[in-house]
């Protein structure tokens, strides 16, 4: 049977997706989110979005926010289903730069993230000359923990993920399975054996897991 280490705890039917394939799993949070105090105005025209954990700072908060523009599937579908007008999902933030810069090139933004943030984003809209105001919501800490099992796949959800993991273990032999290309690109300091979901969820990690597992019967 083959096994798999999840870097983050998943859901019940999350969970079950490994279960009717047959894998055997372990699941821990290889971080912690922890909130930072900020401040933001009642009224905000434009939000950018990055992560559930940026977003879910914001919303539901005293700062109501017209336009959202979310880097994710997750944000945008959170949004939406709270009555929230996405204005656009993009892939990664590469993308979502591209068409802030295209088509929303004098519009002023706030950017609600977290301490830890990677630099494409604000580095882009700085250099075409955006007005945008950065507000950091949250950091992220890491949580280590020591694993003496061999895994099949592990699965990594985040850049900061990978750090905590490798911080006391190796990955070995192990494929990880990576939910985007900033996580893998992380990954692949440590490891050849790196794999992109399709999507930015959890559910296409773990897809994507299971189809390239059973491909490699025992």
């Amino acid at each position: 049977m083959k096994t798999i280490l999840s870097t983050k705890r998943l859901s019940l039917s999350q969970k079950e997706l490994l279960l009717n394939a047959g894998v055997s799993f372990v699941e821990y949070d290889a971080i912690e989110i922890a909130p930072i105090q900020f401040e933001a105005p009642a009224q905000v025209e434009n939000a950018i979005v990055t992560s559930m954990n940026g977003t879910k700072s914001i919303f539901p908060s005293e700062t109501s926010v017209s336009n959202w523009f979310c880097v994710g599937p997750t944000s945008s579908t959170f949004l939406k289903e709270n009555g929230q007008n996405v204005v656009k999902t993009a892939e990664n933030s590469s993308e979502m730069a591209d068409f802030i810069v295209k088509n929303h090139k004098n519009d002023t933004f706030f950017y609600f993230c977290g301490a830890q943030r990677r630099d494409e984003l604000p580095e882009r809209l700085k250099s075409e000359k955006i007005d945008f105001f950065e507000v950091k919501t949250y950091k992220t800490e890491q949580k280590p923990h020591k694993f003496d099992q061999k895994w099949d796949g592990i699965l990594f959800f985040s850049p900061s993920g990978v750090q905590s993991f490798v911080s006391e273990n190796k990955i070995k032999d192990a494929t990880a399975f990576c939910i985007g290309e900033t996580t893998a690109s992380e990954a692949q300091k440590h490891t050849r054996n790196v794999i992109i979901a399709n999507s930015t969820r959890i559910e296409s990690v773990i897809a994507k897991a299971v189809k390239t597992l059973q491909y490699d019967p025992d």
